[in-house]
């Protein structure tokens, strides 16, 4: 029995080991079928739609500490088709994702999967959150 909980921890450490170091990968610099955009971009996209939506793909625990105004909470835990389809009016609509920064996949995931369902206007915002708050841009709680 001592052996068997022995195995149990060092399978728990070691797949806790492989999160913790998932979450510390850079995102990569692009997404297939996505444009990648900066902050700026992101202004500048606001400015030219008026149907654009911002998706924030972090974790509640994580937005709870700030958000871009106007974006939508749709973590990338809980997107799937049928929530992008809720957010998102139309397969044309343009549609910004972003997350946590470069050391966060989360919007990775989330746009990869709006690309595979069609949508046609996928902006990635790779610096994410950590860029917008560093460029010292407006914030909501």
């Amino acid at each position: 029995m001592r052996h068997l909980k022995y195995v149990f921890s060092t399978l728990f450490l070691f797949a806790f080991a492989n999160v913790a170091l998932a979450e510390e990968m850079d995102a990569p610099e692009s997404v297939e079928g996505t444009t990648r955009i900066s902050a700026e971009d992101l202004i500048d996209l606001v400015d030219e739609y008026d149907d654009l939506v911002l998706i924030d793909s972090r974790i509640p625990k994580d937005r709870a500490g700030g958000k871009i105004e106007g974006s939508v909470s749709l973590p990338d835990t809980e997107t799937t088709p049928a929530k992008l389809a809720e957010a998102i009016a139309t397969k044309s609509t343009p549609v910004i994702f972003y997350c946590n920064g470069v050391k966060c996949g989360r919007s990775v995931k989330a746009s990869k999967m709006a690309v595979a369902e069609g949508y046609s206007k996928v902006y990635w915002f790779r610096g994410g959150w950590e860029e917008w708050t560093n460029k010292g841009l407006p914030i909501s709680k």
